[in-house]
């Protein structure tokens, strides 16, 4: 049975928010909570962007729950600051921490002043940065010059339980390259059959046997037209191939391309509805492509409805 989760986003909630909701969702039966990481919102009206590493500490400490964090090593972050972020973490909180590595996103990562580089070779600097991270967290002294760059650097304080290093997939390329080399897979919500072929994929080319986690969009309301609205007003940037969403530089740019998104788009992206027998069926199909942990990104404003009315009514099915 896959544990369900609880999705922390940051460019649209306040940290203090978020580490009150992450407290209701544990009360309520979620089992884990996953948190973005982001410098920008992905629009105006999304409004926040708290810094992920500062609030785990924070969430962990006044949580028991397992939290996962996805983030983009090699140009805002050197691959030595994750580590010694995770190693941190791990220490104090023992088997509680995962993260989720990606290639990133151009609207975080260009503050650094540097050179957005091509998909090809932004795989390339991730790949090298795993394996930096790796080493690290193995006791390693590690010099590399690279795509990235790490000199002498050393962790004195190692976790007794290293956290384990999940690749970010969204196309089933990805899902095949990162099977290669990660301990496991993280993944977002698409349709069934789109989404089987990412997992086929992952399983083929190395992932056979290694953990799969799924973030799922989702929008649940009172009634079918505010869970419309509310998807459509805080998620129709992110609706765009990923292709789209890597190289879009401002939240102005990522405001502006979803100025001719209409509603109706968001169905593909997002499973929006009012029913929660709808959102159980969703569950079991994902549940039944052998996805371990599967968190739940309520897209829309309404945190505390949603984590009350899932804890009453969707979260027994699958304890």
């Amino acid at each position: 049975m896959a544990e369900i989760g609880y999705h922390a986003s940051h460019e649209q909630f306040k940290p203090g928010e978020l580490l009150r909701y992450v407290q209701m969702a544990e009360q309520a039966g979620f089992k884990a909570v996953n948190s973005s990481d982001h410098f920008f919102p992905l629009s105006e009206r999304q409004g926040e962007s708290g810094f992920a590493f500062a609030w785990l500490g924070a969430a962990m400490q006044a949580t028991s729950l397992p939290f996962g964090v996805v983030c983009a090593p090699g140009q805002r972050y050197n691959p030595a600051i994750v580590a010694q972020a995770a190693a941190t973490l791990s220490e104090m909180f023992p088997g509680r921490f995962w993260v989720s590595l990606g290639s990133g996103e151009a609207l975080n990562e260009i503050i650094t002043g540097e050179k957005w580089p091509s998909k090809t070779d932004r795989n390339a600097r991730l790949l090298e940065s795993a394996l930096l991270i790796r080493s690290l967290l193995d006791g390693e002294t590690v010099f590399h010059k690279g795509l990235v760059t790490v000199e002498n650097a050393k962790l004195y304080t190692l976790p007794e339980i290293k956290p384990l290093l999940l690749g970010a997939a969204v196309s089933e390329e990805t899902a095949g390259w990162v099977g290669s080399w990660a301990d496991g897979m993280i993944t977002v919500s698409r349709p069934i059959h789109e989404l089987t072929e990412v997992v086929n994929r992952f399983r083929e080319d190395g992932g056979e046997g290694k953990p799969m986690y799924l973030k799922v969009q989702l929008s649940y309301a009172e009634n079918e037209e505010e869970a419309l609205a509310g998807a459509y007003d805080q998620w129709r940037t992110n609706v765009f191939q990923g292709s789209v969403l890597a190289n879009l530089r401002s939240v102005e740019e990522f405001d502006a391309a979803a100025e001719l998104v209409k509603p109706e788009q968001l169905f593909d992206k997002v499973n929006i509805s009012s029913d929660l027998n709808k959102h159980i069926e969703w569950i079991r199909q994902y549940q039944a492509l052998g996805f371990e942990k599967i968190i739940l990104h309520n897209v829309n404003r309404s945190q505390e409805f949603f984590i009350q009315e899932f804890g009453r009514h969707v979260l027994p099915v699958f304890a």
